[in-house]
């Protein structure tokens, strides 16, 4: 767990020392379920109950969110805060009250205050630190500023000023800072303007603290101090330069240069904040591993997990104060790649593909992985790999071998401090046509006839195979695939179908890397099946060439046709009567009768009462009009009738 200085107030609490301000902004409405500040006073995290403690300067407050920004719990009327610190344990949070003179422990689980400590000092207390099991503040006063220190286990003497070892110069105030790596260790530096007192490190595991390094002339009004983990090297934010040094404070390392309020992880990243942003560096380098966009406005302050999981930022916003926000994998860039291809291209011809590849640091020959994927390599073809400019665009030329659909994929394969990132884009590729066809369309067979259907493919180029599929009328059938293989020397494939109902056949092709599909139809018909049976006739006899069937002139016929069924299905029925030398029809006529579920149907017809009388009757099934349109119009044959005493 980090117990870190909270110097994280923004430059007006660093330089404004004890000054009154009035006009105290309220929390704005909009941050109901967040944690929000309107002047943040100091920002730590907690590992031990994974939340995090933020202050608000002006309005005496301290907000606890957990690791998600989520405000879940919060005190106020303390009055002014500016600076926060935790224990070894996480278990005591402390917090600075400059107004009063007081140091405040707070149970870090409930916001409890548990003690209060009193600090005569004229300024002070601000900028808390944990180290050697106490906490450490600094302060100011006429007689000069230095460093204090609070003995939790101290009693009513728990407070103790002066710690600072004798000779050091004048302070006007001090930031620290301390490491859970380096427990017994403090980090100071001043920020008093005219200040001689410089920066410094101290040994506080004894009873006075003992200089270990210390240096007056690399700093004047120091933001921020911060003790490097793993190095000994201590960063500063000084008002005249930002400044590195190691454990004899002369120049070490490389760090990123200009004005800095940020915090280091335990693992070593350093979070420098600027404007809108917040960058994050390996220790020891002045190369970004990327750049948080986290604002359109200043940034507050910023505090790492102690695992280093997460960076909790203060984001602020236009007019409505600071919000904290939650960086999750934090120390991970995670670069942006576009790829512009060609709507359209013409196959065996050359095209050109361009994109920016955009993260906060691009290494030199940052190389880009390149797949094809076409009709010829539905799985992927390599490509050569395209190295990336300077300014993060790319560009490759490719001959596309096959038609359709081509895709080129596009990939960063990331490293340990950038994540990987594809990105793809598609080009419509041309395909030459081919001719298919299909034979007996439009053609009539009688119920029943096995017929066969030939396709013929023209020119391809791999594929030659050819599907016939069968869908036969009516929503009872679904489509049926009844051949399916590679056309023979001369382009033709066939299937036979059973004519049973109105049949349409389709050929599908369905392309190549070089030829588009095509698909052909061709429809065929079929007739039912019908017949029809006489009787109550006495007997049968021509009348001239045409065979009758004689009933007496009481007899009611009655005809019996069997057709071939389907639901709700009925056959027509024709009656015409021979007068005055033609076939003459009745207004009556035709007439639909609904067949059984045995495709039978029985009519009777009502005898004249007179003989001589010739009548003749058809039986037919009529597409559409019949029920359905299943099949194709089938005419039944007449069947002649004569009326006799």
């Amino acid at each position: 767990m980090r117990t870190r200085s909270a110097a994280t107030a923004t430059a007006l609490a660093v330089l404004a020392g004890s000054a009154v301000l009035s006009g105290v902004p309220a929390v704005p409405a909009a941050a109901a379920g967040a944690v929000v500040v309107c002047t943040p006073g100091g920002i730590v995290a907690d590992g031990a109950l994974q939340r995090v403690f933020v202050a608000d300067q002006w309005s005496g407050k301290i907000l606890a969110g957990d690791y998600s920004g989520a405000l879940v719990d919060s005190v106020d009327g303390l009055g002014t805060v500016v600076g926060l610190a935790l224990s070894a344990d996480g278990a005591t949070l402390y917090a600075a009250l400059p107004d009063s003179h007081q140091i405040l422990a707070l149970d870090a689980a409930t916001l409890d205050i548990e003690a209060r400590y009193d600090v005569a000092a004229a300024e002070g207390p601000r900028h808390l630190a944990f180290a050697g099991g106490k906490v450490w503040f600094g302060y100011d006063d006429p007689q000069g500023g230095g460093l204090g220190s609070v003995d939790p286990a101290g009693g009513p003497e728990a407070v103790t000023l002066g710690r600072l070892p004798d000779g050091l110069g004048s302070f006007g105030d001090l930031v620290l800072d301390s490491d859970p790596g380096k427990p017994d260790t403090l980090a100071f530096a001043a920020t008093g303007l005219d200040a001689s007192g410089g920066m410094g490190v101290l040994d506080v595991s004894g009873t006075s603290p003992q200089l270990v390094a210390h240096d007056n002339s690399q700093v004047s009004g120091a933001g921020d101090v911060d003790l490097v983990p793993n190095a000994p090297e201590v960063l500063i934010n000084a008002r005249n330069r930002y400044a590195y040094a190691d454990g004899k404070l002369s120049g070490a390392g490389s760090y990123a240069y200009g004005g800095w309020n940020g915090d280091i992880s335990p693992s070593g990243l350093l979070a420098k904040s600027d404007d809108r942003y917040v960058t994050v560096y390996r220790s020891g380098t002045d190369t970004p591993i990327v750049a948080h966009h986290v604002s359109d406005n200043e940034v507050g302050g910023v505090a790492w997990a102690p695992d280093s999981s997460r960076l909790f930022v203060l984001r602020g916003t236009d007019g409505d104060g600071y919000f904290l926000k939650a960086l999750t994998d934090p120390a991970r860039d995670v670069p942006t790649l576009t790829v512009y291809a060609p709507t359209k291209a013409t196959r065996a011809q050359q095209l050109t593909v361009t994109g920016n590849l955009s993260m906060t640091w691009l290494p030199p020959d940052t190389k880009l992985q390149v797949t094809r994927t076409d009709l010829e390599s539905p799985s992927g073809k390599a490509l050569p790999a395209v190295t990336v400019k300077p300014d993060g665009t790319y560009s490759f030329s490719d001959t596309p071998p096959a038609g359709g659909t081509v895709t080129y994929k596009v990939t960063y394969a990331g490293d340990a401090d950038r994540s990987a990132v594809t990105a793809s884009g598609k080009v419509a590729v041309s395909l030459a046509p081919t001719s298919l066809s299909l034979n007996n369309n439009g053609k009539v067979y009688a119920y029943g006839t096995d017929v066969t259907f030939t396709a013929h493919l023209g020119t391809t180029y791999k594929n030659r195979t050819v599907e016939i599929w069968a869908n036969p009328y009516g929503g009872d059938k679904p489509d049926k695939l009844i051949k399916t293989g590679t056309v023979n020397s001369s382009g033709n494939i066939s299937a036979t179908v059973d004519m049973t109902r109105d049949t349409e056949v389709t050929a599908v092709f369905k392309g190549d890397a070089r030829f588009k599909s095509r698909t052909v139809a061709s429809t065929g018909y079929a007739m039912v099946k019908t017949s029809t049976v006489v009787s109550k006739h006495y007997k049968t006899a021509r009348i001239g060439s045409t065979s009758y069937y004689w009933f007496h002139k009481s007899t009611n016929p009655l005809l019996t046709t069997t057709m071939t069924y389907y639901p709700g299905r009925m056959q027509r029925v024709d009656l015409q009567v021979y007068r005055s030398g033609e076939w003459q029809t009745p207004y009556d006529s035709p007439r639909y009768f609904k067949l059984d579920s045995n495709g039978r149907s029985a009519v009777s017809l009502k005898s004249p009462g007179a003989s001589g009388v010739k009548v003749r009757m058809r039986f037919s099934y009529e597409n559409k009009y019949s029920g359905d349109n299943v099949n194709s119009t089938t005419n039944g044959s007449w069947k002649y009738l004569y009326f006799s005493n």
